[in-house]
């Protein structure tokens, strides 16, 4: 499953990245990242850097979120956040438009790492069950994760247990879901 996971993974940035060479005659680009570093960067212009997907060079596990939280995480998490560094990227699945997190660089992971465990002592200081975000929508409290418990792709509503589901797993969430750029 890791593996379709990070295939399906490379098969929508290769997706993402394809449409904003079409529709903009470059590589993708973002303001938020000047000045920090990262393997992705191909070039500074114009206060953007221009960004290329890279292979994932830390080491390849969230130990430090199983550590910290004495949980086991899903291996789909694992895939997601250990494939590659790359910027976020625009997605839509079905109506649903989003920012499909991804870790900029081996310091970056350390951060988003820091994050997940932030969002998992809230949901369990709220009793609910655990989940790993991997985009964000429009309203900040709204987020799509992947349960910890069930491997589904779902939409919830943070510090609530409103929950839908969106897929199944992982790997066809991210098979479904087109660019936006």
């Amino acid at each position: 499953m890791e593996k379709e996971i990070a295939a399906a993974l490379k098969g929508f940035t290769t997706r993402y990245c394809d449409a904003w060479h079409d529709q903009k005659g470059t590589w993708p680009q973002s303001e938020e990242y000047v000045g920090v570093p990262s393997p992705c960067i191909i070039s500074t212009c114009g206060g953007a850097v221009i960004w290329q997907p890279q292979p994932f060079t830390a080491e390849q596990n969230v130990k430090g979120i199983e550590r910290a939280m004495d949980i086991v995480v899903q291996p789909a998490v694992t895939a997601f956040y250990t494939s590659q560094f790359a910027g976020d990227m625009g997605a839509r699945f079905g109506n649903c438009t989003m920012m499909l997190l991804q870790s900029w660089s081996e310091t970056d992971f350390q951060r988003v790492q820091e994050n997940l465990i932030g969002h998992l002592v809230t949901q369990k200081r709220l009793k609910l069950s655990p989940t790993f975000f991997i985009a964000t929508l429009d309203s900040e409290l709204d987020v799509i994760s992947l349960c910890n418990l069930s491997g589904e792709v779902i939409r919830e509503t943070l510090g609530t247990r409103q929950r839908e589901v969106l897929a199944n797993n992982l790997a066809d969430f991210l098979n479904q879901l087109q660019p936006v750029v």
